[in-house]
């Protein structure tokens, strides 16, 4: 008599018989059943490409929608900071939260009302046409639709601004330091508009190639008003210079900007200081005559 137990593996047709000995090798194989057998396949890769390819353009259009898009510099507005080519990754992430424009930040932003009017249109080839409508689809190219421009902000909302021939940009009365400006360009030289006041929920911007840039100081000159920006045409901020490769590079708030309110607290001070001094004297004087 055998000293091994014997089973019978459940098929249809004829059965194996097989030891126990031999049933442990089959478990350890992945080759005890059809269930066994069905999990080791794959599925053809005719069918798991379209698959891959399905999800990555759906995670494409969620982060191109929410988080980060790409945007190419049209024109040289903004040399040298950005050249004419240049993609840019912008965040579209922060605004969602009820994030704001900032003062020094480089912002895309919709046509706030015929800026881009005077623009020439550039042609394109069918190939040409139907690669920027992929790529923007996925977010590496922006929309030949879309009548975006990017610039800098200088002010926001409740700011004064003095731009004055000869001189340089006040913000709030305090001059700023701009070394970012394109070499040779005047800071209000060209485009002189003297003091203005950003209404709340505008912004005032301008190109770092103050010469070759049709910014708010052109537009207020054409028809008061007319050179505000609503912040909610920001599509959001560009902070990053992604290709080329050559050129990659972020995109800072310069240290000029970095409170031209406190820079103003800082610049009235002393005045401050000596109207606190004049006051607690004179209420002293009212104190003594009237003991």
């Amino acid at each position: 008599m055998s000293t091994h137990a014997r089973w019978e593996l459940p098929f249809v047709g004829q059965p194996t018989v097989c030891t126990a000995g031999e049933r442990g090798s089959a478990v350890a194989e992945g080759t005890t059943g059809p269930r066994a057998r069905g999990a080791k396949r794959k599925r053809p890769a005719w069918v798991e490409w379209p698959l891959l390819v399905g999800v990555a353009l759906v995670l494409a259009l969620g982060i191109k929608t929410f988080f980060v898009q790409a945007f190419s510099i049209p024109s040289g507005s903004m040399q040298n900071t950005l050249q004419e080519g240049d993609r840019v990754l912008v965040d579209k992430l922060t605004p969602w939260f009820g994030a704001e424009p900032e003062r020094g930040e480089v912002v895309v932003f919709h046509d706030p009302g015929d800026w881009l009017k005077d623009q020439p249109v550039k042609h394109q080839n069918a190939v040409e046409r139907q690669t920027q409508r992929v790529l923007s689809f996925i977010g590496l190219m922006p929309s030949a639709d879309e009548k975006d421009l990017i610039k800098r902000v200088i002010a926001v909302g409740g700011d004064t601004v003095e731009c004055n021939a000869g001189g340089p940009v006040k913000v709030n009365g305090v001059a700023l330091d701009e070394p970012y400006i394109f070499p040779g360009a005047t800071p209000c030289g060209d485009d002189p508009v003297g003091t203005v006041k950003v209404p709340q929920g505008m912004l005032w911007v301008m190109g770092d190639h103050r010469n070759g840039s049709q910014d708010s100081r052109y537009h207020q000159r054409q028809r008061a008003g007319d050179g505000f920006v609503p912040v909610k045409n920001v599509v959001g901020r560009a902070f990053v210079v992604a290709w080329p490769m050559n050129r990659w590079a972020t995109l800072p708030v310069p240290d000029t900007f970095k409170g031209p309110g406190a820079l103003a607290a800082v610049a009235t001070a002393p005045l401050a200081f000596w109207v606190r001094r004049r006051r607690s004297a004179e209420a002293r004087g009212r104190a003594d005559s009237s003991t």
